[in-house]
């Protein structure tokens, strides 16, 4: 027998690479693209008022225009006690169950009792669209 010997260092060797391919399959996207492109339509900009903002309960998001044609998205997920933000005005993103009070421009709180700003999330303007990613 003079063909190719597998040693033990080349079958294990070769089991990462495969796990390491399975681990890295999951990381693409559902339609085979980068990823790169705009995602998911979330809202026409002329919805999200200057100076204001404007929450959509369906994707948890809140969508704020701080100065206009500025677009920033916040979870809509009070960071105190995981509470769902119930208003946005021009004094900024209020979370009514314990009086959190957040920033229109990146979040931060303004009043406690949360101490945590909320997380923002990624969003792109195309056209009169805003879509998240």
């Amino acid at each position: 027998m003079n063909g190719p010997t597998t040693t033990r260092r080349t079958a294990v060797l070769a089991g990462a690479a495969g796990l390491a391919a399975v681990g890295l399959a999951g990381c693409g996207t559902e339609d085979g693209g980068s990823g790169d492109g705009g995602g998911e339509e979330l809202a026409p900009t002329s919805d999200i008022p200057v100076g204001g903002g404007k929450i959509l309960s369906d994707h948890q998001l809140v969508v704020t225009q701080p100065a206009e044609g500025e677009f920033v998205a916040f979870s809509a997920i009070c960071t105190h006690q995981g509470c769902a933000v119930s208003q946005v005005d021009e004094d900024g993103i209020l979370c009514t169950c314990h009086g959190s009070r957040f920033a229109l421009e990146d979040g931060a709180v303004l009043e406690g009792p949360a101490t945590e700003p909320l997380p923002e999330e990624p969003i792109t303007v195309e056209g009169e669209s805003i879509l998240r990613g």
